[in-house]
């Protein structure tokens, strides 16, 4: 078949007979990818394995006609990534795996085998590598499950009829940007092949029931490389979060339609593979310097999970004319709002020095309820005074000055009174109904004034 340029966008599949700088679906600049493009064939291995499950053409019915069985899971033998899928594989869905190279996503995914192997099929594609280094990596993480079938392939065809034969029960693709389809002209990993190929796996899963998990490898930027689409049409993306040079990992659900998103896993990589860490919130504090100036605790929700984290600011004078502000694991702008809300309401002269923040552990938190700890932190090191050591921060600041209501407070108190903290500074209109355990106090402010009075007088 004759092929024809045509011009994709990276970030969202827009197709345009020319070139553009802008793309007119996205507007993104820049993203434009020239790309030889051959029509479809009329039929394809896809669809023969879809018809041949399918037995005939399906037909609309009437959602009373529907019937809804209940989920089938799949336990992986880590609670921990059972907990991030929302209780397990659920059979026929579509499970997209990313983050930097060398974290660990295809040691987590050929982990599991070993468990999951004890009473279903597995099927381990592999763009990569070959089946004796496979190998070598199962026999060090000590997988050896009889029910693992591995295959070096990129074809996409080739890899439908390997599951024809095997008809495994999940399937794992390592990696997307690897595999090829022969009707698409374009190179594997361009956007069409990304796509296409992902396309092909999903109608499988959905039409055969199998659970599939794809890797994905991630930008500079930090995005799953290939079309955005990718992510719509995946039931459930996981990344994997945290430096490679520590031994920490975080993997969080940023989208799951079977479970509770934002949820988090954490594990530690060692030399037999990733380790569960069941209590995090021990984790991040470890090790923490209670009698140093700028570390403030405080209690963020991670899903249905409170953790808490150590928060470390550094203010001192500036050596140039503009003071700079860095932040590591919260948003930079949070922290520059937040700066001007104690330069303008609580009359902190900010303005001649460097702010400098961090949240220890490499966790990365968006919840704006830890704003209060950020701003204890920030004021105890300027004034070079430390925190109680028993004492954590909940609350979000509003431009005003003032604090505004948390919610799940009562979860959050019981996980810091478990960790043996003592008390809380927290918004006082949350405290209403909210059970204290005994021995624990909690003090109620209305703005971050006053807990930087409070936090003076003791």
């Amino acid at each position: 078949m004759k092929s024809k340029t045509t011009y994709i966008c990276r970030e969202c599949g827009y197709k345009s007979p020319k070139w553009l700088g802008k793309c007119p679906s996205c507007n993104s600049w820049n993203t434009m990818d020239e790309t030889l493009v051959t029509p479809e064939k009329k039929t394809s291995a896809v669809a023969s394995l879809v018809r041949e499950s399918a037995g005939s053409a399906r037909m609309p019915k009437k959602i009373s006609e529907v019937t809804a069985n209940s989920e089938t899971r799949y336990k992986t033998g880590l609670k921990e990534l059972d907990r991030v899928l929302g209780g397990g594989i659920v059979r026929g869905s579509l499970i997209l795996v990313g983050g930097d190279p060398g974290i660990g996503k295809s040691t987590l995914l050929l982990q599991i085998c070993q468990s999951v192997g004890e009473s279903k099929k597995i099927l381990y594609v592999s763009g990569e590598e070959s089946e004796g280094q496979i190998k070598i990596r199962a026999e060090r993480l000590g997988v050896a499950s009889d029910n693992l079938y591995l295959v070096s392939e990129t074809d996409v065809s080739t890899i439908i009829e390997c599951i024809n034969s095997v008809k495994p029960d999940v399937v794992i693709i390592d990696s997307i940007q690897t595999m090829n389809r022969d009707d698409i002209s374009s190179a594997a990993g361009s956007v069409p092949q990304v796509r296409e190929a992902t396309n092909s796996f999903m109608r499988i899963a959905k039409t055969l029931g199998i659970a599939f998990f794809i890797v994905g490898h991630v930008t500079k930027e930090g995005a799953i490389a290939g079309p955005r689409v990718l992510e719509h049409m995946v039931d459930c993306v996981l990344y994997f979060e945290g430096d490679r040079q520590l031994t920490f990992r975080i993997l969080r659900a940023v989208k799951n339609r079977f479970g509770s998103t934002n949820e988090i896993g954490v594990f530690e990589m060692r030399d037999v593979g990733l380790i569960e860490v069941e209590n995090p919130s021990a984790m991040l504090l470890e090790g923490r310097n209670a009698d140093i100036s700028g570390s403030a605790i405080v209690c963020a929700m991670e899903g249905s999970r409170g953790v808490m984290a150590e928060i470390q600011a550094l203010v001192t004078p500036t050596g140039f004319g503009n003071p700079r502000r860095m932040a590591n694991g919260i948003d930079l702008y949070r922290l520059l709002l937040l700066i001007a809300v104690l330069e303008k309401r609580a009359r902190m002269n900010l303005s001649n020095s460097d702010v400098y923040l961090n949240i220890a552990g490499g966790l990365k938190i968006d919840e704006t309820a830890v704003d209060l700890g950020i701003c204890a932190a920030v004021a105890a090191s300027q004034s070079d005074i430390p925190l109680p050591s028993d004492m954590i921060f909940i609350g979000e600041v509003g431009l005003g000055g003032e604090l505004r209501g948390v919610s799940q407070l009562e979860k959050r108190i019981s996980e810091a009174a478990k960790l043996g903290f003592t008390s809380a500074i927290v918004p006082k209109q949350s405290l209403k109904g909210v059970n204290i355990p005994d021995g624990f106090a909690a003090y109620g402010i209305r703005t971050v004034s006053e807990m930087i009075n409070m936090l003076r007088r003791k």
